[in-house]
């Protein structure tokens, strides 16, 4: 349990530290893109190497894949809820953000003015929804895979370099929107906690079930991530960063992949 509880608050730390930095404060938007992109490449590896195989092992191909489908289309549905509730309005004003609107970089970096969706304060608050949606299924898998003696050192990198540059985004969303310091700060700390809650979940009452059923949690945070990854941090990194996020995706890549070798 105390090894559950530590890797739970080393991964949750990147949102504290995340929203610190938000709060404080404005980055270039390309180096907002290039954390993204690391994030990204650092999630596949996770996904491919940590969740979904590991569900495909207990479960079997057909809970894998049934459970993949459903993670992908629940974070899907709720991402395009999200993002609706963080667009500006109809019309002209409505793209000026392309991209997923929660996920408003736009808040954070020091050569972009803040869209109206993050001065209405949508887009902070949708976006801590999405964290916190993807982020536990994450966490129970991580929790698992502690439980089984197998170490979880490359989804725990994942979580890590993914929630740092949201939750920085995210509070600089809320900032620009006028919130205090102190309720951003406590709203991600919150978040935080939810995620350490979801690696002892996984680690205790989740160890003794049967592999058949903890395959499913495992192929939905697989589902989960494979969704966040299309919808919002790859689009993202790229339309702010370009062609030269490739090479920090796959330095996400590679160092993720490492640790899961450790």
């Amino acid at each position: 349990m105390g090894q559950s509880l530590l890797f739970g608050a080393i991964a949750s730390s990147a949102l504290i530290i995340g929203a610190l930095l938000g709060v404080r404060f404005e980055l270039p938007k390309r180096l907002l893109a290039v954390l993204l992109s690391f994030a990204a490449g650092a999630l596949i590896t996770a996904l491919a190497f940590e969740l979904f195989e590991d569900a495909f092992e207990k479960g079997g191909i057909w809970r894998a894949a049934i459970g993949l489908f459903v993670g992908a289309l629940v974070f899907t549905l709720l991402s395009a809820l999200l993002d609706r509730a963080a667009q500006p309005g109809k019309g002209k004003a409505a793209d000026e953000h392309p991209g997923s609107a929660k996920l408003d970089t736009d808040a954070a970096a020091s050569d972009r003015p803040a869209t109206k969706a993050t001065t209405r304060g949508a887009a902070g608050l949708a976006l801590l929804a999405a964290v916190t949606l993807d982020g536990v299924p994450e966490n129970v898998a991580m929790g698992v895979s502690l439980s089984e003696g197998s170490g979880g050192l490359a989804l725990l990198a994942a979580i890590f370099v993914s929630n740092l540059p949201e939750a920085l985004v995210g509070a600089s969303s809320m900032r620009a929107q006028g919130l205090s310091r102190g309720k951003i700060l406590g709203l991600w700390s919150v978040c935080a906690l939810l995620l350490v809650g979801g690696v002892v979940l996984g680690a205790g009452p989740l160890a003794v079930v049967d592999e058949q059923t903890i395959s499913l949690p495992l192929a939905f945070a697989a589902g989960a991530v494979i969704a966040s990854l299309a919808d919002t941090l790859m689009p993202e990194a790229y339309e702010h960063g370009g062609p030269a996020v490739a090479m920090s995706t796959a330095a996400g890549f590679v160092l993720s992949f490492v640790l899961s070798l450790a």
